[in-house]
């Protein structure tokens, strides 16, 4: 195992189907390969049991009548569950966490796809993760249409959240650019629109500048 001194906390973030769910799995097998054998993937929501089963209310397209403050208290819970159960644990042994969206897809789905307000998004958000942030933050971005073609070619179903109109994803979009701009020390954006193989390389390289790691 690589000499690391205490856990890596690594997210991911984007639009559904901007590609980033492929880019977590490649930097996992790229951490992997490259030596590092305490790697942590993990997908929100979910990852946990009671997470998992959080997520199968919270995505099932025929809960259409779900208020948006239960939907952000839904998303909050198994996220307080997956960071109490396993993301805490796993830094505190010096792992390598890869999680598949963490806190900032609260924010730009709920604050500013649901308009919530965002101060009382930002209060939940440090609840459920005891102010829990990653150290890197790699937004896998696309434009709309883009997911939406993507969406569409794959021809799979779609779940609740994926059902949403084209406003409700463009600010969902400009939100997560916004946060982007706010935290530049903590966020790289990446163009999700070229190819799987070049974004690889764009996020292998931010990982090597931002946190050193050798992959």
């Amino acid at each position: 195992m690589k000499n690391i001194v205490g856990g890596i906390f690594i997210s991911f973030e984007g639009l559904d189907f901007s590609g980033k769910s492929e880019q977590c799995r490649r930097l996992v097998a790229a951490l992997r390969a490259a030596g590092y054998d305490n790697v942590e993937p993990l997908r929100e929501p979910g990852g946990v049991a009671i997470a998992e089963a959080i997520r199968r209310v919270v995505l099932d397209h025929r809960n259409v009548e779900m208020n948006a403050r239960t939907e952000l208290l839904l998303y909050s819970a198994a996220r307080a569950q997956i960071t109490s159960e396993k993301i805490l644990p796993a830094l505190q042994a010096g792992k390598i966490i890869v999680a598949d969206r963490y806190v900032d897809s609260t924010t730009v789905y709920q604050g500013f796809g649901r308009k919530l307000d965002l101060e009382l998004v930002a209060a939940v958000n440090r609840f459920a993760t005891c102010a829990l942030l990653p150290q890197l933050t790699l937004l896998i971005d696309v434009p709309w249409h883009v997911a939406l073609e993507r969406q569409q070619h794959a021809n799979l179903h779609k779940d609740r959240l994926e059902s949403e109109e084209t406003e409700f994803y463009e600010r969902v979009r400009a939100a997560y650019l916004q946060l982007a701009q706010q935290e530049p020390q903590r966020f790289v954006v990446i163009d999700g629109a070229a190819e799987i193989e070049t974004v690889a390389g764009r996020v292998n390289e931010s990982v090597r500048q931002k946190l050193g790691l050798k992959i």
